[in-house]
């Protein structure tokens, strides 16, 4: 057992106790009818009651030890969880342990893999991280149709094992991310044209519910609660471990072109995107189109420029027909290249140096098409934001985020909780708001604003959030998150009710509030 950091007395909630004449401390656990609200614990009673019941290796932190800041690093720290205590699991049946210790002991508990969500819904937690970095096994099952992963294994690690094993599979287009929590939201990628979302891979997962039981969820096994996992998972449970579909290594290297353009090609840029995407039919071997939108001093002091990067599953002869609109748009600068699929990472700008921690502020909204003439004004809002605030316009960006999306939408809508599978582009805005400034509130309403202009460039559809993205903004719906038919939601309250009625995962997007 790893126990760290030397605190007494560290007060991990408020909650008053009625004063008498033996302290339930001082109560053999064995005797206690109810379970009780303790006003402090100290690190020796964690390490007591907690620590004996835990695998060799597990760990428990707190505030004073070293590691603890890397343990409680997240790419969003706006508004951050308020952790007191993090235990690190060393084994999957350590989890529930630390679920039925927390609910014996009146604290809340967070399951975190890496961190990299978008919402301050989770800025109103306070208690206890069950991490589950440790949690990293990847598990390729003989019949080569499948493997088990950990609920802490990062994209990073999944690409390159399975690479090395002659296998692909789904997962998010950063390597630093985790790799449960995205396919929990659904999980769009750059092999989503092939195989859909990661979600839609998804064949077990091994859950620990809110009482601290564990169940399996599969077709046979809780299958109401599959449909849930897919798409609103983060409200039931904690996936522990989970099997995913794999896939035979086809295709050896990846081709990317990445394109530096000014500002006035924006208009050419986008129609072209426009038409390749075609709503949705784009190849579905062109895996991922980004861009970005932001302030680039070493080509232009003055505007903001645009710079896009293209992946395609396949060699450069096959890529570059595909690309030749865009190579006949003038480019200040070009790049491109041959790479194995787990490297295609660090030319796109989704590899480990682009995971970094800051304050920011987000608006997203998910898109069917791009419409040119809402962009050029949601360009001009950039560079008027950037002149009026130079600190955020060193960190702003607008992204765009696109997919081969045929795999995806393949798939029956009605089949998962996940609710937008007629969109095709993932849209954002993110500034970072330096600590101690007072640029919060116009780096909040810079994002309002771009995703008023958004919407409105689409006036004939709803608002719609990816629930990965989701940033806890008032004016996110539920409906805008988790579906528009009135049926999607009334079945995932329902089996809230079922799976977890006393709402103790309620911090990450949740479907019942607070």
């Amino acid at each position: 057992m790893l126990v760290r950091g030397i605190l007494c007395g560290v007060a991990l909630f408020q909650t008053f106790v009625e004063a008498s004449p033996l302290p339930h401390d001082a109560v053999p656990r064995y005797f206690q009818k109810t379970p009780f609200t303790r006003r402090e614990i100290s690190v020796s009673r964690i390490e007591q009651e907690l620590g004996p019941l835990l695998s060799p290796g597990s760990g428990i932190f707190l505030p004073s030890d070293p590691e603890w800041s890397d343990l409680n690093e997240r790419w969003n720290t706006l508004a951050p969880p308020d952790i007191e205590v993090v235990v690190q699991p060393a084994k999957e049946s350590d989890v529930p342990i630390i679920v039925r210790y927390c609910n014996d002991n009146s604290l809340e508990f967070l399951a975190v893999n890496r961190g990299h969500g978008f919402t301050t819904s989770l800025g109103v937690f306070k208690g206890v991280q069950i991490d589950l970095k440790q949690l990293t096994a990847i598990t390729i099952e003989k019949t080569g149709k499948s493997a088990i992963f950990q609920g802490g294994v990062r994209a990073r690690e999944v690409m390159a094992t399975l690479w090395d094993h002659g296998y692909v599979t789904t997962t998010g287009s950063a390597e630093c991310v985790g790799l449960v929590g995205p396919a929990l939201g659904g999980g769009h990628g750059r092999y989503e044209g092939l195989y859909g979302l990661v979600l839609d891979n998804i064949i077990h997962l091994n859950v620990v519910l809110a009482d601290g039981s564990t169940i399996s969820v599969n077709e046979t096994s809780h299958k109401d609660l599959l449909w849930a996992m897919k798409g609103a998972g983060h409200n039931f449970g904690i996936v522990t471990s989970f099997k995913l579909k794999i896939y035979p290594k086809k295709i050896e290297t990846w081709h990317y072109h990445n394109y530096f353009w000014t500002q006035d090609k924006l208009e050419t840029v986008l129609g072209e995107l426009n038409k390749l995407q075609d709503n949705g039919n784009s190849p579905t071997l062109l895996g991922s189109t980004y861009g970005q939108i932001y302030m680039n001093k070493t080509l232009s002091k003055t505007e903001a420029i645009l710079w896009w990067t293209f992946a395609y599953a396949g060699p450069a002869s096959e890529a570059e027909k595909i690309l030749q609109p865009f190579n006949k748009i003038h480019a200040l600068s070009e790049e491109m290249g041959d790479v194995p699929y787990p490297e295609i990472v660090n030319p796109q700008n989704t590899g480990m140096a682009s995971c970094g921690a800051a304050p920011y502020a987000i608006s997203t909204v998910l898109l069917q098409t791009y419409n040119i003439t809402t962009e050029r004004k949601i360009y001009e809002l950039f560079n008027k934001n950037v002149a009026l605030y130079p600190e955020l316009g060193e960190t702003a960006r607008l992204f765009y985020e696109g997919y081969a999306v045929k795999g995806m939408q393949a798939v029956d809508p009605a089949s998962t909780a996940y609710p937008h599978r007629d969109e095709n582009h993932l849209v954002f805005i993110s500034a970072a708001v330096p600590k101690g400034s007072n640029l919060y509130e116009p780096a909040e309403k810079w994002a309002k604003d771009s995703w008023d202009l958004w919407n409105a460039g689409q006036p004939t559809r709803k608002s719609a959030t990816y629930v990965n993205y989701a940033t806890g903004n008032k004016y996110e719906s539920q409906e805008s998150i988790y579906g528009y038919e009135p049926w999607r939601l009334d079945r995932l309250r329902g089996l809230k009710k079922k799976y977890d009625p006393k709402n103790r995962f309620r911090f990450f997007v949740p479907i019942v509030p607070h």
